[in-house]
């Protein structure tokens, strides 16, 4: 399975009047990142970047100057993306974007169900919030320090890591199989998948509890007496052994 998971830096927060003028992508094989990406600074094509974009991001007019234009870049762009399941933060504003820009020169939109929203994942998940791309590193421990402008590339690598704990960790990252050709999705021939078996433990790990922990544990179950649901979980295993 490939997945891209991308940011776009803008001039402002009108699709229809103001453009992209950064795009970044990383690229995902069965949810985990391969090493390619994609980034390309775009000219916006006399459009100015509003001072309130500038202070998020700090990409210049000036800086600008002698980028590409999006019709210059747009095959580039598409053939990265292609195929792929598409991954960004609050992606409505994002794709809202590209496909301004796509329609701008004639190109047809990307679908929608194409797209995964990680701000609605995290939604979902942690509804109290906060949801913001930094609140999301702080909750799973993921290093940002080095994020002191947003930046297309930069927020994608970051995503790629958050998006991997909304869907479950590192762990469900593993998978039971895995493709042994990761751009089949691109038109390569498909080889047979690898099966992989997860044993069991050969021993149980060590309880994290303190012998007096235990001790205050077994005096609160014999209070609550055969309703306590721990007694009922003890018989159980004692049945299994």
């Amino acid at each position: 399975m490939r997945e891209i998971v991308f940011d776009t830096e803008t001039t402002g927060l009108d699709r229809l009047q103001d453009r992209v003028i950064e795009i970044g992508g990383v690229e995902l094989v069965n949810r985990f990142p391969t090493g390619r990406t994609f980034h390309m600074f775009i000219n916006p094509q006399g459009r100015a970047v509003h001072p309130e974009a500038l202070a998020i991001h700090g990409i210049s007019n000036e800086q600008l100057q002698d980028k590409p234009t999006f019709s210059e870049i747009v095959n580039d762009f598409l053939d990265f993306f292609d195929g792929a399941k598409l991954i960004a933060h609050n992606a409505t504003f994002d794709m809202g974007f590209i496909n301004a820009e796509l329609d701008r020169i004639g190109q047809p939109p990307i679908a929608a169900e194409r797209v995964v929203d990680t701000l609605a994942l995290a939604r979902r998940r942690h509804p109290m919030g906060p949801n913001s791309l930094d609140a999301l590193c702080r909750r799973y421990g993921i290093d940002n320090s080095h994020r002191t402008l947003h930046g297309a590339l930069l927020d994608s690598e970051i995503l790629a890591e958050v998006y991997i704990e909304l869907i479950g960790g590192k762990q469900a990252a593993l998978g039971l199989t895995i493709d042994s050709d990761s751009r089949g999705a691109r038109g390569g021939a498909a080889r047979e998948d690898t099966i992989v078996i997860i044993g069991a433990r050969p021993e149980p790990l060590p309880s994290r509890l303190s012998p007096m922990q235990q001790m205050a544990h077994a005096a609160l179950v014999e209070k609550i007496g055969s309703k306590a649901i721990w007694a009922k979980f003890a018989e159980v295993t004692e049945q299994s052994q």
